[in-house]
């Protein structure tokens, strides 16, 4: 199995090349530290599965996601990242990924989740399946999941604690689109403040 990796940070790179070696008969075929690199990796060489982290500078895992999934409909991407499952994952799912595994279990979940993908399944661990459902169960939806996948995007990294400029240097976008979707945002969710902002990511539980 030929395999893409994008993540920023060397040691998660390294981490990830041992787990696939040890425990599967897979083949790293490129590494990209940032999500342009890998776009351009993934149209240059011949893979079989991506494994992006979701928090990279510039476009990152969620945006690349988006474009591998134009691109390269037909083949999986695994998205990993720091995040809990509560936070992301089930938006991740929305938007055609594979399946998405926290680094804090990687070591454990990563090669299972692989062998599911591979197969032509998606992978979705047990706490993971119990959010899905709950969402399923529940006839009222959230205010926050109208968003777009940019506005969510926004939304998460204001509720972070994120300055206008930064955001916009992380998402290579410019100050003043930022702040266009950040009053849509308002908007949506009828908040009048960034400090508002934050309370309803915290009880919506999307920030830890």
């Amino acid at each position: 199995m030929r395999i893409l990796i994008a993540d920023d940070h060397p040691v998660v790179r390294q981490g990830l090349k041992q787990i696939l070696s040890s425990d599967l008969e897979a083949a790293v075929v490129g590494e990209a530290t940032t999500g342009d690199e890998a776009l351009e990796l993934a149209r240059r060489l011949e893979w079989d599965l991506a494994i992006v982290d979701f928090s990279m500078p510039g476009r990152n895992g969620f945006d690349l996601l988006g474009d591998l999934k134009r691109e390269f409909p037909d083949r999986p991407v695994l998205i990993l990242s720091m995040h809990a499952e509560s936070l992301h994952a089930s938006r991740v799912l929305r938007a055609g990924g594979a399946g998405y595994v926290s680094k804090e279990t990687a070591p454990q979940e990563l090669t299972k989740a692989i062998r599911k993908v591979a197969s032509g399944g998606r992978y979705v661990s047990a706490s993971l399946a119990e959010i899905l459902a709950f969402e399923l169960s529940s006839d009222v939806r959230q205010p926050h999941e109208r968003l777009s996948d940019r506005e969510y995007r926004v939304m998460w990294l204001l509720a972070t604690g994120k300055q206008i400029n930064e955001i916009a240097t992380e998402m290579q976008l410019r100050p003043t689109t930022v702040s266009t979707y950040r009053a849509r945002i308002f908007r949506k969710l009828g908040l009048g403040s960034t400090a508002e902002l934050v309370r309803y990511a915290i009880r919506q539980h999307l920030v830890a």
